[in-house]
C-alpha cells in the first residue's frame, strides 16, 4: 500500500533532477556577515544551481560591495553569478561603468532592476536628472555594452507603484522588448495568485521563461514588512502557522522549510520546473527546503585555470 509519503516522493523528479533553481544572496556589510554569507555560498554551491544573484543598492560603497561579492563568486566557486543592478541615484555614466566593470572580470549576467526610491519604500520615484528614466532603459543600455544575459523582475501581485495590473503586464513587455532574457517575480505566498499571473503574461505574448521567487519564512513578522512594502498578500493561513512562534527560532525553521517546500511542490504540480530562492542569507533552512524537495549535492566542477 502506498502511502501519503509515498504518493509525494512519487510525484518529485528523480532526486530533483527535474527542478532547475537559483539562488539570491545580499553583500555583507560586516567582518561577520562576509563570514555567513559565504558559509551560505559553500553550503549552497554543491546543489549545481543555474546562476546565484547578488542584490544591490544606491550609493558606492553598496556597489563596490555587491562588486566584490561577485568577482569572488567568480574567481574562487564554481558558480556563475548575476550582478543585480539598479538606476537609482546615477548618472548613466556611471552606470555604464558598471557594467563595463562587471564585463571586465568576466560577469555575462545582469539583474536589470529600476531600484527603490532614494527615500525609501512609500516614497515616489524620480529618474535622476543624468540616469536612465526607467528599467527598460536601464537594459537597452546594458544591451548596448555588450552580450549580457538579463533577467528583469515581475510581479503577480502588481508593483506598488504599477496604476493597474494591465499596466505592470504592458511594463513588463518593454522590457521584454528591450532585451531581457528572463523575469524572476516578487516573492509571493499564494500560487493561484501567480498562475494567474502567467495567464496574463502569456496571454499578452510575452514568451520568455517566468521564475517564480520564492522566500524562506525564516522570521514571519520580518517577511510580513517586506511583503507589505512590495504589495505582496500575506494570507491568514500562513500566519496562522508561525502563531506563538516568535520565541522559538527552532520551530520557526521546521515551518519555514516545510511551507517553502509545498509551495514548491504545488508549483511543480501546475508544470512550473525553475525556481528563484530569496535566501537572505540563511543556507541552512534553503538547504534543508532543496532537500525536501529530492535535490542532492552534485559535486561541482573545477574552475578552469586562466590562460
Amino acid at each position: 500500500m502506498m502511502g501519503v509519503g509515498d504518493e509525494r516522493a512519487s510525484r518529485l523528479p528523480d532526486a530533483g533532477s527535474g527542478l532547475k533553481i537559483s539562488f539570491e544572496f545580499f553583500p555583507p556589510k560586516t567582518a561577520a556577515m562576509e563570514e555567513k554569507l559565504w558559509h551560505s555560498i559553500k553550503r549552497l554551491a554543491p546543489l549545481s544551481p543555474s546562476f546565484v544573484s547578488v542584490t544591490y543598492g544606491a550609493g558606492g560603497s553598496t556597489r563596490e560591495r555587491t562588486h566584490a561579492t561577485v568577482s569572488r563568486i567568480l574567481k574562487e566557486t564554481p558558480l556563475d553569478p548575476a550582478a543585480h543592478l539598479t538606476c537609482v541615484a546615477a548618472t548613466r555614466d556611471e552606470v555604464d561603468g558598471v557594467v563595463r566593470g562587471y564585463g571586465e572580470v568576466g560577469v555575462r549576467h545582469i539583474v536589470a532592476l529600476r531600484g527603490d526610491p532614494v527615500g525609501g519604500a512609500g516614497c515616489a520615484y524620480a529618474p535622476h536628472p543624468g540616469g536612465y528614466a526607467d528599467s527598460p532603459a536601464l537594459i537597452s543600455g546594458i544591451r548596448a555594452l555588450g552580450d549580457f544575459e538579463v533577467s528583469v523582475a515581475a510581479y503577480p501581485e502588481k508593483h506598488p507603484d504599477s496604476p493597474s495590473k494591465e499596466a505592470d503586464i504592458e511594463m513588463l513587455k518593454r522590457k521584454v522588448d528591450a532585451g531581457a532574457d528572463r523575469a524572476i517575480t516578487q516573492f509571493f505566498f499564494d500560487n493561484d495568485s501567480f498562475e494567474a499571473y502567467l495567464e496574463r503574461v502569456r496571454a499578452a505574448g510575452i514568451t520568455i521563461p517566468v521564475v517564480p521567487g520564492i522566500v524562506p519564512v525564516h522570521d514571519f513578522n520580518r517577511i510580513a514588512r517586506f511583503a507589505s512594502n512590495c504589495g505582496a498578500a500575506v494570507p491568514d493561513w500562513l500566519a496562522q502557522r508561525f502563531e506563538g512562534l516568535d520565541k522559538d527560532p527552532s520551530t520557526r525553521q521546521l515551518i519555514a522549510a516545510a511551507v517553502a517546500a509545498e509551495q514548491v511542490l504545488d508549483l511543480v504540480d501546475r508544470g512550473i520546473s525553475d525556481f528563484h530562492f530569496y535566501t537572505m542569507n540563511r543556507a541552512d533552512l534553503v538547504y534543508a527546503i532543496c532537500h525536501l524537495l529530492g535535490m542532492r549535492p552534485v559535486k561541482p566542477a573545477a574552475k578552469k585555470a586562466a590562460a
